[in-house]
């Protein structure tokens, strides 16, 4: 049954004002987004940094450091994956939590146990439907993420890979958590406006992604000198390694989601746009079906009165 002039005329109101909504929100993820990659961009020379200071002490010196030594049978594996906290951006959150499905299956294949960290409210719900156990959350940061963030992750992320059963004080280990072995992040890395890939990366035990490599005449060199100790160094710069690491992530991320955004938002802009001219159409052969129709009675109306008077005289 066709829909009437009045109808058609309150769905392009209706559709009008949807694409205002999406119009607003498409110009203010363009204006954030320039900031969220210089952000992203700020932040990488510090991490690179800090990758090539802690390859070459993991590199030119001999300690075993719990977060550098490989597990001879890794058994639990933390996985923390980087979501949004708002919708509207598209399949920016569905393609990061299917690279984390596809990983945590992997993983399960290895039998290893997997367990879950979330940030962001769009993976935290994801999960919580389909009733996944789910370690920790941090939520209300995704588009503009702090350092403060990223430090709480990572103390809770080595907390929980240097879980130490006599010793939970020193450890720091999260409650509910019975240690790890390995520790992943899935996140989605910005490689331009219209390109972001769902990545994962193992954080610990470290692999090293940057930095110096071991040459192969090594061994007849001299070790490098370290002060305090190599322990120590090694101590003051893995946390802070991770912790720029997990922070770089939320930057690519946060960049990646308002990327996702405005291409979702001009979308539908442009879909908006479509509707309201297929129905201006619409209406407008309606708008004449009608008048044709009130002409024909009209027409049929004096036909009818005149050949009525034609009759009587």
């Amino acid at each position: 049954m066709a829909l009437s002039l009045r109808e058609y005329r309150a769905r392009i109101k209706s559709t009008e004002s949807m694409k205002k909504i999406t119009r607003a929100m498409e110009l203010i993820a363009a204006s954030r987004i320039i900031k969220a990659q210089q952000r992203a961009q700020a932040a990488a020379p510090y991490a690179r940094e800090l990758t090539r200071a802690v390859s070459a002490v993991a590199t030119f010196s001999n300690v075993d450091h719990p977060l550098t030594t490989e597990p001879e049978d890794p058994k639990r594996v933390a996985v923390l994956i980087v979501t949004s906290d708002r919708g509207l951006a598209g399949a920016y959150s569905s393609s990061v939590l299917k690279e984390a499905e596809r990983l945590t299956q992997k993983l399960r294949e290895e039998g290893k146990e997997v367990e879950l960290y979330v940030s962001g409210r769009k993976g935290e719900g994801y999960l919580r439907f389909r009733n996944r156990p789910v370690v920790k959350t941090w939520t209300g940061h995704s588009d503009q993420p702090s350092y403060e963030v990223a430090r709480e992750i990572g103390e809770a992320l080595i907390g929980a890979f240097l879980h130490d059963p006599e010793h939970p004080d020193e450890s720091n280990a999260l409650e509910g958590s019975e240690g790890v072995d390995e520790v992943h992040v899935v996140y989605t890395r910005f490689r331009s406006m219209l390109t972001q890939e769902p990545t994962a990366v193992r954080l610990l035990p470290l692999e090293v992604v940057e930095g110096e490599e071991k040459p192969a005449d090594a061994d007849l060199l001299p070790l490098y000198e370290f002060e305090p100790s190599p322990a120590e160094v090694l101590d003051g710069l893995l946390p802070r390694y991770v912790q720029s690491r997990i922070f770089f992530a939320l930057l690519q991320a946060a960049a990646s989601e308002l990327a996702a955004r405005q291409k979702a938002m001009k979308s539908a802009t442009d879909n908006a746009d479509e509707l309201i001219k297929k129905y201006t159409r619409i209406a407008n052969q309606a708008r004449q079906a009608g008048i044709t129709q009130e002409i024909s009675e009209i027409v049929g109306g004096v036909n009818a009165l005149a050949d009525a008077n034609a009759g009587s005289e």
